[in-house]
């Protein structure tokens, strides 16, 4: 198993990866942190830096339908009866390549009872002066179509002031509303008016946030921009993706059963399609045999 870890650096950017999930375990910009990480000989605490495929999210029951069969997928979360964040955070990734500033790792998802398709997956991780960037590439080499979603777990961190004295900017019109008990998906509705509407730069104070967005605001470049400052030193993180990625899930890390991990950073998960797609079809990729699906995102300091 390759638990082994992967230090890069450049552009005054150093990110620590774990050969074990592709996990990002560090990632500092001169010295400053950008995520929230965790020491080498911990394991990953609550998803942070996972890598998650070939779901995003959770689906409930580990039940779905898919090409007119039914499916049972592992329960992972038993406190809320779900499969959660799919099926390559908690095994090894094999080394492609790493040099000083990059590092590509790769992984096949085998064919399993709850999920009967082979998958390749391919990492790259690279630093320069834009930031932190992940290109994520899935290719179906099996013999059957196959459902694919695709998001990263990162904590961003503002700065070393309580997250409530953050302020967020999220270019995201619409939320999905979710079941109080198990934060499964009710309906799409507009954020204007809510506690959830971060579209203007506004502190996020004692909201509590996990939930999808999406109907995200694109720049001329085509990307969406979510960024945390902490007004007290104006520093900040910020998140860049593309429209491969129309939604994200933001959370707040509000863990009351854990009281010395909770709200110590803001998950930003841009992600390929919203929870429960395997299910709703929304937003879903589905790789024919030998197609693939690319996508990235990158991490910056403000």
């Amino acid at each position: 198993m390759n638990h082994q870890e992967y230090r890069i650096e450049g552009g005054g950017y150093t990110a620590v990866v774990l050969g074990f999930g592709a996990t990002v375990r560090e990632l500092t910009y001169q010295g400053r942190p950008l995520v929230v990480g965790f020491g080498s000989d911990e394991e990953m605490p609550n998803f942070r830096g996972a890598f998650v495929a070939p779901w995003p999210n959770r689906i409930a029951d580990g039940r779905y339908t898919f090409d007119g069969a039914n499916y049972q997928l592992a329960i992972n979360e038993p406190d809320r009866g779900a499969a959660l964040h799919g099926l390559v955070f908690d095994v090894p990734w094999t080394l492609v390549e790493h040099t000083g500033s990059t590092l590509t790792l790769a992984c096949t998802i085998e064919p399993t009872e709850g999920y009967p398709f082979k998958l390749y997956l391919q990492a790259r991780f690279s630093l320069d002066g834009q930031g932190f960037r992940t290109d994520v590439a899935a290719c179906n080499v099996g013999a059957r179509r196959a459902p694919y979603g695709v998001c990263p777990h990162p904590y961003l961190v503002g700065g070393p002031s309580p997250l409530e004295e953050w302020a967020l900017e999220l270019p995201a019109s619409t939320v999905l509303t979710v079941t109080p008990d198990r934060l499964l998906p009710v309906a799409k509705e507009s954020v204007a008016g809510t506690p959830f509407d971060f579209r203007s730069a506004r502190t996020i104070g004692d909201v509590q946030i996990d939930h999808a967005f999406t109907d995200l605001a694109w720049d001329r470049e085509g990307h969406a921009m979510v960024r945390v400052i902490d007004p007290a030193l104006g520093t900040g993180t910020a998140m860049v993706w593309d429209a491969s990625c129309p939604w994200v899930q933001i959370h707040t890390a509000d863990l009351p059963r854990q009281p010395e991990r909770t709200r110590l950073g803001l998950a930003v998960e841009p992600m390929s399609c919203p929870p429960e797609a395997f299910n709703t079809g929304e937003d879903l990729v589905v790789l024919e045999p030998g197609e693939s699906h690319s996508t990235g995102w990158t991490i910056a300091a403000l």
